[in-house]
């Protein structure tokens, strides 16, 4: 029997009504517009719609053009709520979310065990909404394709690197980061904050992010860690905190949207 992994998330994180759900993602993504090329990996915000929805959706926009050639999405997020070592692939052979089920791509699980940062936990991927909030967004604008969830527990950036050197794959493979930025500074000082935060992702200084700058600076660094080395260059679409879009300015969260190609 085919095990599928329930949403944890609908109508706490976004609407669990499928009709809903759908519109209120292409609404945000109506109301975006940006026109960078298409990205080849992407670093998003995972919190409540209300709050982190329309940063997401104008990264996620700029899939538009690629709905046809994506087939593989590599989604990489923070664990909020098991701590380990390392990187947690999954046993589940889909994902589901009100809008349906999402296959599990297993074809690289062999290889990516052989490294020792990576092992097969489940617990890390219950009730893990860094990655599930993601999968409605790539419902509405990809066409037909298999994922690769990950959840990132303490992992060194060569090891986030290695993985992502064994996924990256070519144009049918889409690599996606989770992470929120500052939490609950006043707005003043998370804009400062977030800003420091943006400057080191677009210049690759993976070494500059610590423990307060992102949630899941430890899946970021990584992939900053990679783009060095291969001469990927990241650039900032969209970079605002909760003050910004659902939420009082004395406590609030960042959030931001990166694009590399």
């Amino acid at each position: 029997m085919q095990r599928i992994r329930e949403p944890v998330v609908a109508g706490m994180f976004y609407p669990a009504d499928p009709v809903e759900l759908r519109q209120t993602v292409e609404g945000y993504l109506h109301d975006t517009h940006n026109e960078n090329p298409p990205p080849k990996a992407l670093i998003v915000p995972h919190a409540g719609y209300v709050y982190s929805g329309p940063v997401a959706a104008s990264a996620y926009r700029l899939l538009a053009p690629l709905r046809e050639r994506i087939r593989r999405v590599v989604l990489l997020g923070p664990s909020h709520r098991v701590g380990f070592q390392g990187l947690a692939l999954s046993s589940a052979q889909s994902f589901a979310t009100p809008l349906g089920t999402i296959l599990v791509d297993h074809g690289m699980d062999e290889a990516l065990l052989k490294l020792p940062a990576v092992a097969i936990l489940d617990e890390a991927h219950s009730r893990e909404h860094s990655l599930e909030v993601h999968l409605p967004f790539l419902q509405v604008l990809l066409s037909d394709f298999e994922l690769i969830p990950m959840v990132v527990g303490d992992a060194a950036p060569q090891e986030v690197a290695q993985v992502l050197e064994m996924l990256w794959g070519k144009e049918e493979t889409l690599i996606v980061i989770s992470s929120d930025l500052s939490h609950y500074h006043d707005y003043a000082t998370a804009r400062q904050r977030d800003q420091a935060t943006t400057s080191a992702i677009e210049a690759l200084r993976y070494e500059d992010l610590g423990f307060d700058d992102a949630c899941g600076r430890n899946p970021i660094r990584g992939l900053l860690y990679y783009s060095r080395r291969h001469g990927l260059h990241g650039t900032a679409i969209d970079v605002r905190n909760s003050g910004d879009t659902a939420g009082p300015k004395d406590r609030v969260v960042g959030y931001g949207a990166y694009v590399f190609q």
